[in-house]
Formats: structure tokens, sequence, C-alpha cells
């Protein structure tokens, strides 16, 4: 067996024991619609469900940004993995190992490596657990927890750790420990737990800090956030990116609170480990914060995945301001519904909780302020509403207006005019073009061809798309013979490869297609006929006999055509023998058509 075969067997057993709706549902609320689930697409900005998870085919489409695909496109255009490390994933879960000979040798390689990353974050997050419940070392960690009200058993939910300081475990603890279980030097530098000296060696990045595992979300330990004991800088550290590792993707909390959010319909971010934590034990458990850095676009996406509602929950201070106004046009983009509530001055969630409880809290969320009216009452107090400041406002809140969709655009616009006296002209100084998928079809582009086939050779295309097994049945029909359009031929000749492989199902079908218009074409037809997948072999093979007849009749007719021709040119060519025979065949098809519908209606 050569190594696309192996691969290709391999990746069809993963798939069948995969469960899509499963695999998406960890990052996308799914609702059953039918025979589907239904969702906010992850791939693009929606408020309105566009995005559908076909179980019976095990595949998603979205209607709105023609995204689709199987479980294996999924994981790689979802969680940015390339095809080897989508199938690693799946078949880790799935529990089927992979033979080696369906990678190649840096596909391989690059896999063992993510593996070996793994391997290493696990296992310093239990030396740094150990070190926290059990050593003496650890007493400056513990005090420390104590004194900010983190009981013990928040460690064990959270699984903290603390990283001994160098004057008391020497510069490299953690690497020695990890070297002694035999794990490579290379891969504790790679997962960002060791850094390399200028001249020889390596120390541990974490020193005197209290641990926090970052986990992806499928629970594996990828990095570790660390809070800083003393008065050292920085007061938080975070691993290096890696393979595993992507902060700008992953929030700390998601993996542990995804329920919560979900249940509550609402996310809370703060912006620090230690925020999050002191909400937590105190019961307010929807709760997320970044990792070191500005909230991202992805963040929102992710978050939109889990909850209808995003806080904000950011310290009033002028770098709390700056995080909440950067982040507005990520929020509007992806037309997540979002408020801010900035803390009292001096404040921050875990001393706000501390001293007044999680009413609080809720009450800062009750008074939130929606996205928009912030940022434009923060523009106020900043500039003032004379003439320059006015000016400076509009010029301010353009990127808000290019980052809404075309209705949130011309709310803001209306709303935000009517406030500063100007003229909604003026508050769309420059101009927002929108080009959506939904246009460009109502332009008439991007059009698959299956759709300009008339009626009946449409319905001949579906049938083939749906149920490829009845092929054979179709060509002894005369299938090739009807057959005209180039769109119809191609998927003749498709159908004819796929099953010459051995591989002519349905979703091999579509997963063997390329990205375009057939592609989206063949999306929208399973989903559209979800409910169609478990029909019975007796209807199929009904749907079946009356493509038959209608080729039959298509035969008959280009034949009479042709016969037609024929007598023309003999009648032209004075061919009178000829022409006797000919009209005789004529007459023998005006018997058999007659024959052939009398047979009809008696089957009637």
């Amino acid at each position: 067996m050569d190594n696309f075969q192996a691969q290709s067997e391999v990746k069809n057993r993963v798939r069948e024991s995969t469960d899509i709706v499963r695999i998406v549902g960890e990052s996308v609320e799914l609702k059953k619609a039918g025979a589907n689930y239904i969702g906010l697409c992850p791939f693009h900005a929606e408020k309105t469900p566009s995005f559908s998870v076909n179980p019976g085919r095990q595949f998603f489409h979205c209607f709105g940004c023609g995204e689709s695909g199987d479980v294996f496109s999924f994981m790689m255009k979802h969680h940015r993995l390339n095809f080897p490390e989508a199938l690693k994933e799946l078949a880790r879960r799935a529990g089927i190992e992979l033979p080696e000979r369906t990678l190649s040798g840096a596909e391989q390689e690059r896999l063992r490596q993510r593996e070996r990353l793994y391997v290493v974050n696990e296992a310093a997050a239990l030396l740094f657990q150990n070190v926290l419940a059990e050593s003496p070392l650890a007493e400056p960690a513990t005090n420390y927890l104590r004194d900010r009200g983190i009981p013990d058993d928040a460690k064990k939910t959270y699984r903290l750790g603390y990283a001994p300081a160098p004057e008391n475990a020497g510069w490299n603890f953690l690497t020695g420990l990890l070297v002694k279980q035999g794990l490579a030097i290379a891969d504790i530098e790679r997962a960002g737990l060791a850094v390399k000296k200028e001249h020889g060696g390596y120390y541990d990045r974490f020193r005197d800090r209290v641990l926090f595992p970052i986990f992806d979300m499928s629970g594996r330990v990828v990095a570790f956030g660390g809070r800083i004991l003393g008065d050292g800088k920085p007061k938080y550290m975070n691993s290096p990116e890696s393979l595993v590792f992507d902060k700008s993707r992953l929030l700390f909390g998601l993996y542990q609170h995804r329920e919560a959010i979900r249940k509550q319909r609402r996310a809370l971010v703060v912006e620090g480990n230690f925020d999050l934590l002191s909400l937590a034990v105190h019961g307010v458990d929807n709760v997320v914060a970044p990792l070191g850095t500005s909230l991202t676009r992805q963040h929102v996406r992710s978050l939109r995945g889990y909850c209808e509602e995003v806080l904000l929950l950011f310290d009033g201070d002028a770098a709390g301001l700056k995080a909440a106004m950067r982040s507005v046009p990520f929020f509007l983009a992806e037309q997540v519904e979002a408020r801010v509530a900035l803390l009292p001055e001096g404040h921050d969630p875990d001393t706000l909780i501390r001293l007044k409880g999680v009413n609080g809290i809720e009450d800062l969320v009750e008074h939130a302020l929606g996205l928009p009216e912030f940022v434009f009452n923060t523009l106020v107090k900043q500039y003032g509403l004379t003439l320059s400041g006015k000016n400076r406002i509009v010029d301010e809140l353009q990127p808000l207006l290019k980052a809404g969709d075309a209705a949130q655009r011309s709310l803001m616009v209306a709303h935000f005019s009517e406030k500063l006296g100007v003229s909604p002209d003026k508050m769309l100084m420059s101009a927002v073009k929108v080009s959506t998928r939904e246009q460009v079809v109502a332009d008439g582009q991007g059009r698959s061809p299956f759709e300009r086939l008339s009626r009946q050779q449409r319905q001949l295309a579906d049938f083939l798309l749906l149920y490829p097994e009845y092929l054979d049945d179709l060509l002894a029909a005369g299938l090739e013979t009807v057959v005209s359009e180039s769109i119809l031929a191609d998927l003749i000749r498709f159908l004819q490869e796929r099953k010459a492989a051995g591989d002519c199902t349905p979703e091999a079908v579509f997963t063997a297609l390329a990205d375009g218009a057939e592609r989206a074409y063949v999306a929208e037809l399973f989903m559209r006929t979800a409910g169609d997948a478990a029909m019975d072999e007796a209807r199929q093979r009904e749907m079946c006999d009356e493509l038959v007849y209608w080729l039959g009749q298509q035969n008959r007719q280009q034949d009479e055509a042709g016969l037609l021709q024929q007598i023309r040119e003999a009648q032209m060519a004075g061919q009178q023998g000829e022409l006797m025979k000919l009209l005789k065949r004529k007459q023998e098809y005006g018997r058999k058509r007659t024959e052939f519908y009398d047979n009809m209606l008696k089957k009637e």
C-alpha cells in the first residue's frame, strides 16, 4: 500500500470515529435545528446564525461567508493547524494510533516536537504544583496566596504552582529537575521554561513567581503565567509563544470557565490573572483574562462562541481606558454585544470584591455603558465640545464607523451626529465600502455553474452528488450521451475517478472538491437535504428510476432529431432508397414511443 492510500485510510478511520458536532461545539454554541445544528460562524462576524453542522454527513457550512469543510478543515481553519497536526489531534482524541509512514519526515518531526512540548509543560506544571503544595521553599507563595484569600481548593482547580527564588533553590531549579526526568534541554528551551546563557548553560525563566498554567481548549498545558512575589519587573510574565501557544488566540480561564460563561450567556473580561482568580473564588466564575497582551479580534471571536454579551471590567486609570478603547472596533467588527465598566479609582476587581463583595461587581455590571456610548463619552471628556473638539471626536470615531456593519454604522451616524450637532455627511468623512458574499452573488459573480443548469439537469447533478452509488445505473441509461453541459461532464468524470479510487461517498466527494463556487454549492445542497441523509433505499431507487426514465426520453429525442436531419438530407440529395429506410425507422420510433408510454401508464 502506498503512502497516499495509507493516509487516506487512516483519515477515513479518524473521520468516522469523530463526532464533528462535539468538536465544533467546543468552540461554537450549537443548537439543534432539524437534522442539523446551527450557531454563530467562528470565521466571520454575524449576529444571526448562518453556520450549520451536518452530523449525518459530518461536515460544516456557513451560508454567510461560504466557509465549509469536514472536521479536519475545521481543526485546521479554527485552530490554525496544518493537516498532519489536525489528523494527529483528532486521532489522539479518538484513540487511534497513527502509522508514521502516512506523514513526511518534516511533518513527523513537527508533530513529535509539539508532543514533546506538551510533555514538558505538563511535567513543569506538576513540579510547580508539588513545590507549592509540599516544599518549604514555597512559604513566601503560600503566605501571599493566603493574604489574598485564595483557598486550597482554588489552588487545585487552577493547578497553581510556585517557582522558587534563585537565592533559595538556584537559577536552574526547574531545568535541572526536568533534565533529570529525561526531557531534552532543547525542548525545555522551546517551551520557554529555560533561557540559554550567553556563555553556555541555562537558567530558569520563572523565578520567585506564583505560576498559573495556561490551558488550550482541549485541557492541555501549553504555557505559564507567573506573578512575581517581590517588587521586581515585570509583575506578570508569560511563556513566549511556541508551536503550542499563541497568546493572541488563548484567554486565561476560558477552558475552566467556558461552561459557566455558556450558562450565564455573558463573559467578564479582566486584565490580570489574580483579578480573575479573586472573582472566581467569590463565585463570579464567568470571567477570562488576556495573556499579557491587549484584547485581540481573535479573542473576541473565541468568546462569541460561548456567550451573547461581553463586559469589559477594566481599571479606571489611563491604561484601562486605553485598553477598553482599543478593543471597541473588534467587538463591532465581530458583531458581539459588549459593555464597559470602569472600576472605581484605586480599585481592581480583587480589592473591590473583597471590599464590597459580589454585589459591588454586580452593581458595576448593571451600570456598564454600551461600547459606542462609552467611546463617545470618553472622547467628549478628552476633547470637549468646542468646534475643534468636535472635529477631533469625529476623527476618532471613524475607526468605529468602519468596524461596524451597515446597520451599526447607520445607527451610530444618526445617534452621534445628533449629539454632536453635526450633519450625518460630516460623520461619514470617508466612504466605507462593504463587500459581502450576498452582494457578490446578487451581482451574478461567484455563482456556481450548477446554478445555471436547467431544472432537470440540476436535479440530475444533485442526485449524483447525494447518491453517487447510482452512477453506474445512470451511465447504463445513456447519461454521457445526454450530458452536454461541461459542469455535468466534469462531475461525471470526477465521480468515475473517485469510484476508481474506491472512495465515492458524498462525504469523500465533498472533501475532494477544491475551494470555490462548486464546493459552496455542494455544501449548501447537503445542508438543504440534511434530512434525506437517512432516506431509505426504496425511495433512492425510485428517484433513480425517474432519472433513468428522463434519460431514456432525452436519448430518444436526440435519436429522433438526428433521424429527422438524416431524412432532410436524403430528400435534398434525392436518395429515395435511403429515404425509405429512414422513414421506416421513424415509424418504428413512433411505435416504440407509444408502447413505452402505454407501459408507463400501466405502471401508474
